[in-house]
Order: structure tokens, then sequence, then C-alpha cells
């Protein structure tokens, strides 16, 4: 079997060793340590069944499974924490999130595959699209900190609706871009996969069939069992962090994301040493949209209507000037469709500095 796949797959071992940890008693820390671990193979598994299941169905239908399931892990982390009230923790984790795609990922994939070609090229109009698209997620999120922080009087009410509508106009924006990507101007888009199956072609539509069966359950036992493990971390994830001395920002922003997003350093970094640098950079920019255009205003509809949580687009005015920075730096560089080692490196110093003032922020 592939180092990749065997690697993941021995560390689900974690998987019944979480369980045990909670049904008998081992303590907190245990429990906070062995899901957390159990959550990293899992999320590499969903991740690898994600693009095998777009492999077998298609670019239409494939695009809409990756749009869908590829940052199922942050999305059910979120939703779990918030159904337990941890409302600090998820907006911080749309943060961490969105930094991680913009800076950790892409710049990792630049560093990786920069020490092995001397220079690696992209479509600039797959940054300069997303790039657009992003800079509205990031400035559309800002506006209820601006209005907070330009008024007077704060009217919760008012930053609630003011959230709702925005989180609706950004989910018609992700819809909009799906069109644009997987419909109107899906040629600007023809990246391949990450995985490419030379045989698929070869074999039988019934043994394809097969595959795509075999790899939906994959997909579904993945999600069920990444739902379990983040009930058993969220449910210790806020005494712990604080016994850690982390603040809920510093354990939504850098924490979590780096918990739950292992599969996509692993994708981005093996298909930038292949030199597949237009899958990279869609990889990480996609995963940036969907977080910040359908992830969050999801999360604040399912938190108003459905958990009755008050979460809202509310951030801190740190978190929405991070967020601007890292825009504003992933824009810059990669604008020319080029990239090289130092561009990665740049991207990673970015991110590193950030992390390092989210630890140090009081909040």
């Amino acid at each position: 079997m592939l180092i990749k796949n065997l690697v993941p797959l021995i560390l689900l071992i974690f998987v019944p060793i979480s369980i045990a940890a909670d049904w008998l008693g081992w303590g907190e820390t245990a429990v906070f340590f062995t899901s957390a671990f159990a959550i990293i193979p899992l999320s590499i598994w969903l991740s690898t069944a994600t693009e095998k299941v777009a492999v077998v169905t298609g670019p239409t239908l494939g695009g809409l499974v990756n749009a869908f399931f590829g940052n199922a892990t942050e999305l059910i982390i979120a939703l779990v924490a918030l159904k337990e009230g941890l409302v600090d923790i998820v907006k911080a984790s749309i943060t961490g999130t969105l930094l991680s795609d913009l800076l950790l990922l892409m710049g990792l994939a630049m560093l990786t595959g920069g020490l092995r070609y001397k220079e690696q090229e992209f479509k600039p109009i797959l940054t300069r699209v997303n790039g657009s698209s992003m800079t509205l997620a990031v400035a559309a999120i800002a506006l209820p900190t601006l209005v907070i922080y330009t008024s007077n009087v704060v009217d919760e009410v008012a930053i609630r609706n003011l959230s709702l509508i925005t989180a609706s106009v950004l989910i018609i924006v992700y819809g909009l871009t799906l069109l644009f990507s997987l419909g109107t101007h899906s040629f600007l888009y023809d990246v391949g996969v990450a995985d490419e199956d030379p045989v698929l072609e070869e074999i039988s539509p019934t043994e394809q069939r097969s595959k795509l069966i075999g790899w939906i359950v994959v997909l579904l036992v993945s999600t069920i069992a990444v739902a379990f493990e983040s009930e058993l971390f969220v449910g210790v994830v806020d005494t712990e962090t604080e016994r850690l001395g982390l603040t809920p920002l510093f354990t939504g922003v850098i924490l979590l994301p780096l918990i739950s997003d292992v599969a996509a350093f692993v994708t981005v970094i093996r298909m930038a040493i292949k030199n597949k640098m237009d899958l990279t950079v869609a990889t990480a920019t996609g995963d940036s949209l969907l977080v910040a255009l359908f992830v969050a205003p999801v999360l604040v509809f399912v938190g108003q209507f459905i958990f009755n949580q008050p979460i809202d687009l509310n951030f801190s005015p740190f978190q929405v000037v991070s967020l601007a920075i890292a825009v504003a730096i992933t824009n810059v560089i990669t604008s020319g469709g080029r990239s090289n080692w130092l561009d990665g490196t740049l991207l990673l110093a970015a991110y590193i500095i950030l992390s390092v003032a989210f630890y140090y922020h009081p909040a």
C-alpha cells in the first residue's frame, strides 16, 4: 500500500483510543489529545474520498462535490462548537481557516515546489477571480465591525440583521462563482485533478460504479466519524486550552485549523512537488472562498435559527485587519502567475508573525 494511504490508516488507531479515553474516564487531557489525533486521519480520508468521487463523477458534478465537501472537517467542528455555545472559538476558527488557506497552504506549496523547481507557473485568472471574490468577502465581513466602531450606539438587532443580509449576499456570490467556474467559464478552470487514475477510462462502467459506491461509503463513514470525534474534542477543548494557557482567540485562529486542515497541507505539498501549480493554487484559493462565502454565512444562519446561538459577522478589529493583510499579501504575490521558494517563504513569514500576534493578544 502506498505510504500516503498507509500513514492515515495507521493513525486511525486513535479513533478507538479516543473512545476508550472518554468511556473509561482517562481524563479530559487524554480525550483532548487522542480525539485531536483521531480527527487528522479522518480528515485525510474524507479529503481523499472527496477527490476520488470527483474524479469518477466528472468535472461538473465532481466540482460540486469538492465545493461542498472540501472543508467538511472544518464545518463539522465549527457546527459542533457552535452547538456547545463556543461562539468566540467558532468565529476565530473562520478567521484562522482563511489565514491558513491564504498564507500557510499557499506558502508551503510555493516553498516546497520552489525548492524543486527554479520557478513555477499557474494561470493568473485563478488568482485574479478568486482574489477579487476574497476581497469582497473580507470587505463584507468587516462591515458589521466597522458599523459598531463608527457608531455611538450599538444596536444588537441591527448588527444581527446586517449579518444575515450580508451572509445571504455572500452565499449568492458563492453560487455565482460556482456557476462561473463550473459552467459559463469552466474552460478557464481546467486544472485537472489531484490524483489522476490512468486506468479509470479502461475499466467497465460496472467497475467504475463499484469504485464510486466504495468511495461514497468512505466519504459518509468519514463524515460521521469526524462528527463523533468533533463532539469529543469540542467537549474538552475549552477547559484544556485554558489549562494550557491558550486564549479562545488563539485556539480558534491557530490550533483548530492546524488540526482540521492537515489533509489540505498534504494535498497542496504533493501537488506542488509534482509541479501542478494550477491545481495547487485552485485548491488553496478555492478553500478560502468556500469558507468566506459559504461556511461563515451558513454558520450565521445555523446559529441564529437552529442552535439559537448569537453568532454574527462582528469580528474583532484585529481579526479583520489580519484578514485584510493576508488577502493583500496573497494577491500581490500571486498576481504574476509565477512563484518560487522566496514567495512561499514570505507567505509563511506573514503567517508566523500573525500567529505570534494572536498568541500574545489578550482576548
